[in-house]
């Protein structure tokens, strides 16, 4: 049975390009599967192909240590793959609104993308490399001088290709949320500066996220009002 994830609908993200555009930045996710033996999860950098898939939803591939009994556990089990992005505290006194409404209390924003499927286990060296090769194209595009897959000995890949086991999951649903602070107009901005000012990585991860979101609903505003038929002078 798929995973149904809870979303309040302020929050909810549903256009592909921007759950896919998650997916791609966020790079690696928790991977659940059902197992006779009970849940089993492992934290799997996994890469997203958009095609079209078995439900027109793409694909997710990546790989798992041959030691991890999760992949001997899982061939053709149902998988969610959570995909966790800058999450953390708010507190209330970032809200500038408080000095008018005393009525607040802290919550938590983040980010989240779940993908369910059912999942495909290739236990073939070459299907493996593939996948190492292009993880690692992915993650390396960025930097000044790439490391190749190629820079390893031919040797060492070939006890690599025997050491993982590749996973394959054909995506039934993707859904996402995003908490940012949107409920609260008046209070975006400072939330935004309150995060940036806490200092630590995911803090500040955050605080660009909630700002973002605010300039985003912003804009949105604007761009109703100019469409609206009451801005429209008529002569």
């Amino acid at each position: 049975m798929l995973v149904d994830m809870y979303r309040q609908p302020a929050f909810a993200l549903d256009d592909r390009d921007t759950l896919g555009d998650l997916v791609d930045g966020i790079g690696a996710a928790h991977l659940v599967t059902s197992t006779a033996d009970g849940l089993r999860s492992s934290l799997v950098p996994l890469l997203y192909d958009r095609g079209p898939g078995a439900a027109g939803l793409g694909t997710l591939r990546g790989h798992l240590a041959r030691a991890n009994d999760q992949w001997r556990l899982s061939d053709g089990a149902e998988a969610l793959a959570i995909f966790t992005g800058p999450d953390g505290y708010v507190s209330p006194g970032w809200y500038p609104s408080k000095a008018a409404d005393p009525r607040v209390v802290p919550t938590w924003d983040y980010v989240v993308v779940h993908v369910t499927g059912r999942l495909t286990v290739h236990d073939d060296p070459d299907w493996v490399l593939a996948v190492v090769r292009a993880l690692t194209e992915r993650h390396e595009a960025s930097r000044p001088v790439p490391w190749s897959v190629d820079d390893a000995p031919a040797d060492h890949l070939a006890r690599l290709a025997r050491s993982i086991v590749g996973v394959e999951v054909e995506v039934a649903a993707i859904s996402g949320s995003a908490k940012l602070s949107q409920n609260r107009p008046a209070d975006i901005a400072g939330v935004a500066a309150g995060l940036a000012a806490a200092g630590d990585p995911r803090s500040v991860l955050l605080g660009e996220a909630v700002a973002a979101a605010g300039a985003a609903a912003a804009r949105k505003v604007v761009d109703g009002a100019a469409t609206s038929p009451n801005s429209r002078r008529r002569p």
